[in-house]
């Protein structure tokens, strides 16, 4: 399937470079601009929307949220984003790669934010980053996309939209895939690490033990059955760990990505845009 998905993906190329009248006119790509804004929002659809579905499948997962808690961890992002859109009209007066980067940085900070997991933090704990995230996305967007279509020539305004769209859902779908991938990956590298710390000449492993023996023996369990619930509540312990620290890793690696983002903004220039007139011009004299 990989290699029936490459050769498509060339002579899709071809095709559409050689065709007189393509689906997508790639020659958008020869303008500067353009090219780095759709490399850029394909990198932060890459971060947007597999961090989005991190947060939902770990509140669920790990710290057992129902669907209606975890839609509410997500939802503080959305008030982050209508705050944010107010500043979105200084886009005609600053430099909007500043913009840019600040948005970029501050979803960084967000996602730094998400590197503590524990499994007794609270709501407010996940929400908070949530809602940076948010802030975080007003300062993208819009500037983003002043850059990325402002220099493209009107008759290829409309194409060179919906390859940007088309880059926009590629990166959120590559991102979701890869880092679930890596999420199962760095999983099961941290089990086989604390697997090995696991043992019954380690004093913390035994303390646990006893605990859970005890545990169950409290409960009327006879000693060889409450042993045998310890030991799996110990090993339901260390996956559960494991996959807590498989978070934490794809998160500060979607970090390190929105920190690196604003190294693409030196390929773009900046679009001075004209702000309409506050006041009606003065009518010739009669």
């Amino acid at each position: 399937m990989a290699i029936i998905s490459a050769c498509a993906l060339v002579g899709f190329l071809v095709r559409e470079l050689t065709a007189t009248d393509p689906i997508l006119d790639l020659t958008v790509f020869t303008d500067r601009n353009f090219a780095a804004g759709a490399t850029l929002i394909a990198v932060i659809g890459f971060g947007m929307f597999s961090s989005m579905l991190l947060v939902a499948v770990f509140t669920q997962k790990l710290l057992n949220y129902d669907a209606w808690t975890a839609g509410l961890v997500l939802a503080p992002s959305g008030v982050g984003n209508i705050l944010s859109l107010f500043a979105s009209g200084i886009v005609t007066r600053v430099d909007q790669r500043m913009m840019l980067a600040f948005g970029c940085l501050l979803n960084a900070v967000s996602l730094y934010m998400m590197t503590s997991l524990t499994l007794g933090m609270d709501y407010w704990a996940l929400a908070f980053p949530r809602f940076i995230q948010g802030v975080a996305v007003g300062f993208i967007f819009v500037p983003l996309s002043t850059l990325t279509l402002a220099t493209i020539r009107r008759d290829k305004l409309v194409n060179a939209t919906a390859v940007y769209g088309m880059m926009r859902n590629i990166g959120g779908s590559l991102g979701i895939a890869l880092l679930t991938t890596l999420l199962a990956q760095r999983s099961q590298i941290h089990q086989s690490q604390l697997v090995g710390h696991v043992t019954l000449w380690d004093p913390e492993t035994r303390a646990r033990l006893v605990s859970w023996t005890s545990h169950f023996a409290t409960q009327g369990t006879d000693t060889f059955t409450a042993e045998r619930r310890a030991v799996a509540m110990l090993y339901r312990e260390t996956v559960t760990q494991a996959q807590l620290l498989a978070y934490t890793d794809t998160f500060w690696l979607l970090a390190l990505i929105f920190a690196c983002a604003p190294l693409l903004l030196p390929f773009m220039r900046r679009i001075r845009l004209s702000t309409p007139s506050s006041t009606p011009p003065a009518s010739a004299p009669e």
